[in-house]
């Protein structure tokens, strides 16, 4: 019967195929900014997503943490060598057991 098919949909070239933003260069300063302000901070990438961009969890000693968009592996890739920060990929390693405690301790920052 077709409920959904009575009408095509017109292919706007202008219209983005994500559900999310772009990174921007304030996702990648704050990204540096807290490898800066922290010590023993890792990164966590996380791979593109039809609904977010790329995006890396940087995490410090303490399991304090932060996601950011970075919009590629490479740019990614890119800060943490310039800091000399180890880089992940969370789908092989997973994040540690420090972000999850530190969670714990600070249900405030919970994801809304």
């Amino acid at each position: 019967m077709g409920w959904f098919s009575r009408r095509p949909r017109a292919a706007d070239p202008t219209t983005p195929t994500k559900l999310d933003r772009e990174a921007t260069g304030e996702d990648l300063a704050a990204l540096e900014a807290f490898a800066a302000s922290r010590r023993g901070v890792e990164f966590y990438l996380e791979p593109e997503t039809t609904a977010t961009d790329t995006t890396v969890v940087a995490i410090a000693h303490d399991g304090e943490w932060i996601r950011r968009r970075t919009g590629s592996p490479r740019a990614a890739g890119k800060i943490a060598q310039k800091h000399a920060i180890p880089l992940y990929e969370a789908a092989r390693t997973g994040y540690p057991e420090r972000m999850r405690a530190w969670n714990r301790a600070h249900p405030e920052r919970r994801a809304r």
